[in-house]
């Protein structure tokens, strides 16, 4: 149906039937309106259902619906003698005619007061780790891993075998640190992956690093204590601090990674500190083992605390792992958050944090109170997956497949953006970074970019979003694991022509 007009019902409807919402929420809509604007009078009758929909162009069920849904609501009373018509008790307040010459503010309603922690999160979107949802991922995408490694099938038998019939632990009321055998699999895990012990009642199931952040902070911090964030560095760390009314400062890093003396300088009075120190987000470096000494003697003199967000550490190509901060922590003041998401797929949306050990008693106690639980339903599968050794498997996998995805990446790169971008060389991780040349930067602006690459079909991510301060580094983002190694190329070359044609001094340096 193409654009209807009303011809002789007194309700100024029209039907558009290409928009957006369908007929019968249309008319709804419009009654109602015309209601709560004054147009139709307390009492006022209403036309028939009939002749309604015979001046609308529409079925009369349609119309019949739309009147039934405002009886419901109240807006209309139903007479057997008389029909439908407008309900005479509405409240006054509500029923106030707008005026005719009314300016634009007084059209809708007023901007709600926000308090200063919800203004600080209102900037630009950070867009690092969504590829946006329903949509098909394409080069480049941040934190996300090959989805077609993942063994689906192995996984919903695992779901299917948990599920049919579910424990009262699980089906019923859970620990509020999440499901037991999860946490016993993950701290078995840590044993033996990661180099350090820990209880499985020091674990905590979260829905993501923001959540464990947050939740770690209105535990252990009060209300506007300062905490120490990398710059650069992942702007969710930043978001959820604000969300959990603590202010973060940023600290520069350099190529050693975080630093305590340039930390100290900036906020001496900081409660907490959160660092990436085996994989540094985005550009990879390793804090140095006297600087992790360093922070960690301060936590213990100061009684402060660590946060280490060790996102991606499992995956590193040349030599071992490195030890995390948390096995070298004696002090017991080292929280240790990891994410299965970024390891197997984003939808399951699982994390943890390994809290102190002094904090366990508090966290029970007060969790429920300040802080949802993750969801449970893939707890149980997941506990089973690593249990049988099938995460490690998974991370062998996959650690070969990335490694190669980065090194066509690096080649890739060589090729078709010599003269426009360098790329800062990285040991492990599931992206590289790419900056312009030397020549280029003081033109080059990674927002447009961002936007120039997306419409070619090719998503990059904006390095300067990584920054707090002004001080900002341009440059991109581009995730290697979940891109198929036959788009990378051609991926690289559609970049270069963007950039070509964005940065025009660089000419025809970037090779086809």
């Amino acid at each position: 149906m193409g654009r209807r007009t009303r011809a002789a019902v007194p309700l100024g409807i029209t039907l558009d039937g290409s928009g957006p919402d369908t007929l019968y929420q249309q008319i709804r809509d419009q009654i109602r309106s015309a209601i709560l604007q004054g147009r139709l009078a307390c009492g006022a009758r209403l036309p028939s259902s009939r002749l309604m929909a015979a001046e609308l162009g529409c079925s009369r069920g349609t119309v019949m619906a739309a009147l039934d849904q405002l009886v419901a609501e109240g807006y209309l009373v139903a007479r057997a003698a008389s029909g439908l018509s407008v309900a005479q008790d509405l409240p006054d307040e509500m029923l106030a005619p707008t005026p005719v010459n009314a300016p634009p503010a007084a059209m809708g309603p007023s901007p709600p007061m926000l308090p200063d922690r919800t203004m600080a999160m209102l900037g630009p979107a950070t867009d690092l780790d969504m590829p946006g949802f329903g949509v098909q991922p394409v080069a480049f995408p941040i934190g996300q891993p090959d989805r077609d490694s993942f063994p689906f099938p192995l996984w919903a038998k695992f779901l299917e075998r948990d599920w049919r019939r579910p424990a009262w632990d699980r089906a019923g009321a859970c620990h509020p640190f999440g499901h037991p055998g999860l946490r016993q699999a993950i701290a078995s895990y840590l044993g033996t992956a990661r180099g350090f012990g820990c209880e499985p009642d020091a674990i905590v199931i979260t829905s993501g690093v923001r959540h464990s952040v947050s939740l770690f902070a209105r535990i252990a911090l009060a209300a506007g204590d300062r905490v120490w964030i990398e710059e650069p560095g992942y702007p969710g760390i930043a978001e959820a601090l604000l969300a959990a009314a603590v202010q973060p400062v940023a600290v520069r890093v350099d190529e050693s990674g975080f630093a305590l003396e340039a930390a100290l300088a900036a906020a001496p009075d900081a409660r907490l500190a959160i660092v990436t120190p085996s994989h540094h987000f985005p550009f990879g470096m390793v804090q140095g083992l006297p600087r992790r000494l360093a922070l960690l003697a301060w936590a213990q003199r100061m009684r402060g605390w660590i946060i280490e967000d060790d996102f991606d550490g499992e995956y590193r190509y040349t030599g071992r792992p490195l030890a995390p901060l948390r096995a070298l922590d004696r002090a017991g003041r080292v929280a240790y958050l990891g994410s299965f998401s970024k390891l197997l797929f984003p939808a399951l949306r699982l994390s943890y944090i390994v809290l102190p050990t002094s904090l366990i008693p508090v966290a029970e106690t007060v969790m429920s109170r300040i802080s949802t639980p993750a969801p449970l339903l893939g707890q149980g599968a997941l506990a089973r997956f690593i249990a049988e050794g099938h995460l490690i498997s998974h991370l062998r996998r996959t650690r070969l497949l990335y490694a190669g995805r980065q090194q066509a990446l690096m080649e890739a790169v060589d090729r078709h953006l010599a003269g426009l971008m360098t790329m800062i060389p990285d040991s492990g991780g599931m992206h590289v970074v790419v900056r312009p040349a030397s020549d280029l930067a003081p033109v080059f602006d990674d927002g447009i970019g961002m936007v120039a690459a997306a419409t070619a079909g090719v998503r990059v991510s904006p390095l300067s979003r990584c920054y707090r301060g002004a001080d900002r580094q341009h440059g991109f983002l581009l995730g290697y694991a979940g891109t198929p190694d036959h788009e990378i190329d051609p991926a690289v070359r559609v970049l270069a022509r963007v950039l070509e044609h964005l940065m025009p001094r660089a000419g025809a340096a970037g090779q086809d």
